[in-house]
């Protein structure tokens, strides 16, 4: 048996034991003893339960138990005056622990109910059916006992007592059923055994002052009342904390048709005969209308102030962002387009930059934290006049109504200071950025317009690098000129327009092409060839940058595959491709480099990958992607290294087995001062994390004689071949021993 059926098998085991006292002889000591053991067991149990479940209230229940075992002391009272006295008084000292149970169980209920929180509306619906039950007794039963002039004055006190505190006791128990969010099955059993509880003791007032009533016929509800008070106890709701609501609940059909029959009982029952004909009842009658008008009229205030508060929250959900409590698009759009009637509004837009990185590497309650704390600082600089809105995830607008443009721009610079500040958050220090764009609302066809320029020049500040941007007509040419060129590309694509061609990468002293690295280039059949400073960049926020990558990494490994069939030694032991951070963020990269491999036959360890510092700065997927490539046998190179303020930073978060010196630090090589010292610093740098060196644009002989003298074995440049599609490695070979100074004490 299951602990959570325990209730179950107790409410059988009740309605046997009942059936069982129902087959004794009426009247017998059995019988008596049979019908008390029932009490004493099920108050028991309520305190063995107790101790059980361990409820959330439990003096609640430990009251509940007290009840019932006063009940029960009764009932053996009872027995004791029937069967040893010989008497059957009425009222008895049996009644007076019949009654003083009342009080523990009413405490009970409202110990179970406190704390519910301010349901005001459910506190009337309790009260209208509490007066429409009262008003019933009263006619029905209260009355006509109280008004017998054979019973003396006791018996009718004692007579009307017991559906008067059950009618309270059932009050209580509806106000703990009529709303559906703090019901239980525990509840639900207590409601019908506080129901039996009154039907009982009415049928037993009615049945003893009208017809002698003498016998058991009424037994059943007495004792059913106990097994479900029980059974209330052992189900394992019990144990539950009965839920704080911070207000009205639904009004149900079931309870909507309760509080109309209440409603409507005064008037119907002045209507009949036998009723009406009493002053005393009309008066009472009368007064309990009065009073359920006046319920039902504040029943209606609440429904209405209810309306109202959801209203105003429907419109304030509507208009306000829930994380920061700043306005949203919706609320902004619509501010916007108003001071564009009246005046001329400026709007500086501000996007975030790192914000998913930071979800991805921290977690959300991290980035949520950041975003709120963004918020704050926007709001404060923006000032009290202007409208700052939440557009999207990691957009935030300030509407400047009325303000010259210098205004606006002064705004923007607040932020631009504010939001590179470091924010703490959750034990972390994180560094964020953002683009901010700047429009006029002056010519704008609306607030979309507004708004559209506004991003525009926000993305312009974020490919500058500025601190923030204004919208001008030549951004708008700019975007025109990106847009045709990202369906040109995507055109070039399909029509076999771009061409890979390959540099060598050439090993000192012996000046062998051991590696190449593989370039894109476009030859557009109108434009002739496109520069890739100028597609690239294109590409890679439009997202073509994923296909093209894809096909250029396919090509060079076929290529370097076929070298290696033809030209045996001669071939190049490497080939290099430079991926961009677009490529390393989308899911499964790893396994796209695996398949390309595994197509071409291309042992992984001769595919080099190039990442700038940029690409793998935010970390997150990008670092992840690398982790997997290395593990593949894939060598990763670093590109540009040392023009980024944390080239250092990154080797301890990035496997890097390449640093490919930039140009910047090539030029000036042969110079003497301090860019030898950085150039030797950085082979230093190298030799000592175990890494190998290229120096990338070598242009000269004698820029390749000095990286030579400080160290570096690997240089690549123009002095030793431009990009082609099918470089001649061997002549390149014998073309640099003949022409670089030096070239044989070198070798």
């Amino acid at each position: 048996m299951r602990a959570g059926d325990l209730w179950r098998w107790c409410t059988a085991a009740g309605v046997t034991a009942i059936a069982g006292y129902y087959l004794l002889p009426a009247g017998t000591v059995v019988a008596s003893m049979t019908y008390n053991t029932i009490g004493l067991i099920t108050g028991l149990l309520i305190l063995v339960a107790v101790r059980w479940h361990r409820p959330a209230r439990p003096w609640a229940w430990i009251l509940f138990g007290t009840g019932m075992i006063l009940s029960v002391v009764g009932d053996f009272t009872w027995w004791y005056l029937e069967h040893i006295r010989q008497e059957e008084p009425y009222p008895s000292v049996a009644d007076v622990f019949y009654l003083a149970s009342y009080p523990p169980l009413i405490a009970g209920l409202f110990l179970l109910q406190r704390n519910r929180g301010r349901d005001l509306g459910g506190l009337i619906d309790a009260a209208m059916v509490a007066i429409g039950l009262g008003l019933v007794l009263w006619v029905f039963v209260l009355h006509p006992v109280a008004a017998v002039d054979a019973a003396s004055m006791l018996e009718r006190a004692v007579s009307t007592a017991y559906p008067s505190l059950d009618a309270l006791l059932l009050a209580m128990v509806a106000r703990l059923l009529i709303d559906r969010r703090v019901r239980t099955p525990s509840t639900d059993l207590l409601g019908m055994a506080a129901v039996l509880l009154l039907v009982a003791d009415v049928a037993f007032s009615v049945a003893s002052l009208y017809f002698d009533y003498e016998g058991r016929a009424i037994d059943w509800g007495w004792l059913m009342a106990y097994v479900l008070w029980a059974a209330a106890a052992l189900h394992p709701s019990m144990a539950a904390d009965t839920p704080v609501v911070s207000g009205p609940g639904r009004v149900s059909r079931g309870r909507l048709v309760v509080l109309g029959l209440c409603s409507v009982l005064a008037p119907v029952m002045l209507v009949i005969p036998s009723v009406g004909a009493d002053t005393v009842d009309r008066i009472v009658i009368a007064a309990g209308a009065a009073v359920l008008f006046v319920l039902g009229v504040a029943r209606m205030a609440v429904v209405m102030a209810k309306v109202r508060g959801q209203a105003v929250e429907l419109e304030r959900l509507a208009n306000q962002d829930d994380l920061t409590g700043l306005h949203n698009r919706r609320y902004f759009y619509r501010a916007l387009g108003e001071a564009l009637v009246d005046n001329r509004p400026q709007v500086v837009l501000l996007g975030l930059n790192r914000l998913r990185a930071i979800n991805d590497e921290l977690g959300h309650l991290v980035g949520d934290d950041v975003i709120v704390q963004i918020a704050d600082r926007i709001r404060v600089l923006a000032g009290p006049d202007a409208l700052v809105a939440r557009l999207s995830g990691d957009e935030f607008a300030v509407l400047v109504r009325d303000a010259p443009e210098g205004g606006a721009d002064a705004v923007a610079g607040l932020l631009a200071g504010a939001v590179h500040d470091p924010v703490d958050t959750k034990g972390y220090e994180v560094l964020v950025g953002a683009g901010i764009g700047v429009a006029g609302g002056a010519d704008a066809a609306g607030p979309a317009e507004v708004l559209r320029r506004a991003g525009v020049a926000m993305f312009a500040a974020k490919q500058s690098g500025e601190p923030y941007r204004r919208w001008a007509p030549g951004l708008d040419e700019r975007s025109v000129e990106e847009a045709r060129l990202g369906a040109q590309i995507r055109h070039a694509l399909g029509e076999r327009q771009f061409q890979v061609v390959y540099q060598p990468i050439v090993a000192m002293p012996e000046q062998r092409v051991v590696a190449v690295e593989a370039l894109v280039r476009w030859h557009h059949p109108r434009l002739g060839t496109v520069s890739p400073a100028q597609f690239i960049p294109v590409a890679e926020r439009n997202g073509l940058i994923v296909e093209l990558g894809a096909w250029i990494l396919q090509t060079a490994c076929e290529q370097l595959v076929r070298w290696t069939v033809d030209l045996g030694a001669d071939a190049p032991d490497r080939v290099s491709v430079n991926v961009s951070a677009r490529q390393l963020a989308r899911p499964g990269f790893a396994g796209t480099v695996a398949d390309v491999l595994a197509r071409t036959g291309l042992p992984a360890y001769r595919l080099t990958v190039e990442v700038t510092e940029t690409a793998v700065f935010d970390g997150g997927p990008a670092v992840t992607a690398l982790h997997e490539l290395r593990a593949l046998g894939v060598r990763i190179a670093l590109d540009d290294f040392g023009t980024g303020h944390s080239s250092l930073g990154l080797l301890q978060a990035v496997p890097v087995d390449i640093l490919k010196i930039d140009k910047s630090f090539v030029d000036r090589i042969t110079e003497a001062g301090r860019h030898a010292v950085i150039a030797e610093a950085m082979i230093q740098v190298s030799n000592g994390l175990g890494l190998d060196a290229v120096a990338e644009g070598v242009e000269t002989a004698e820029q390749a004689q000095a990286l030579t003298r400080l160290g570096y074995r690997l240089l690549q440049g123009y002095h030793f071949g431009r990009p082609a599609a099918e470089p001649e490695f061997a002549r390149i070979r014998v073309a640099r021993s003949l022409t670089v100074p030096g070239a044989a004490a070198i070798s």
